[in-house]
């Protein structure tokens, strides 16, 4: 996984602090631990939980959880089964997402 700026670059000025633990630990050290848990598997997890959140962040992480090596299958699947879990609503703008993603 490529080394991750988008706290600094975002808002490194503004909050220093927190765009680097976004940086460093988060997608350095966490998402980094490959032995404990692959970057697939990751994906998958915080893509899980994005969507029953229903944030903004999903989009990314779908386009990393793509880079990562999930399916377009995998994503269809993971978003009808939460749709029963987290709501219609979200689980409809998340197939807007993956439909726009896995096109690409």
């Amino acid at each position: 996984m490529k080394k991750q700026t988008a706290g600094r670059d975002q808002l490194g000025e503004f909050a220093p602090k927190f765009a680097e633990f976004n940086d460093d630990v988060l997608f350095g050290e966490v998402w980094s631990r490959e032995e404990q848990l692959s970057s697939r598997d990751r994906s998958l997890i915080t893509c899980s939980s994005l969507l029953t959140q229903g944030v903004p962040q999903l989009e990314a992480h779908m386009k990393m959880a793509k880079q990562n090596g999930v399916t377009k299958e995998e994503m269809v699947e993971l978003i009808t089964h939460l749709a029963f879990y987290t709501g219609w609503p979200k689980a409809w703008t998340a197939f807007t997402l993956a439909k726009e993603i896995f096109s690409e």
